[in-house]
């Protein structure tokens, strides 16, 4: 019977650390938390964006992935492509920005 009880619990620590695995993030997989904190900075950019006077005009999409930000649709001028870089790095979290609009 005691044999039996030993067993039964290495299955069941097993199972634990299993668990622990599956939910661990790995370098193809974010995390939950990583997937939250990343919906946050893009949610962030957008409101940001959208109060600015002179960029709420463009459609300006943001994507982010671990932090690392892109930007891309079209502006009319540099200095537009250049203050939403600028607003989207003033955002906290943010590692890195790849600004990818285009200048009409």
């Amino acid at each position: 019977m005691k044999k039996a009880y030993t067993v039964f619990r290495l299955l069941v620590v097993l199972m634990m650390i299993a668990a622990f695995v599956a939910c661990a993030s790995t370098p193809k997989q974010e995390s939950t938390g990583e997937v939250v904190d990343d919906s946050v900075i893009t949610t962030k950019i957008k409101s940001l964006l959208a109060s600015d006077e002179f960029l709420k005009s463009f459609q300006i999409s943001v994507e982010t992935r671990k932090g690392i930000v892109e930007l891309s649709g079209f502006v009319n001028t540099q200095k537009d492509k250049d203050k939403a870089g600028q607003i989207a790095r003033g955002v906290e979290g943010v590692k890195s920005v790849k600004n990818a609009l285009i200048v009409k």
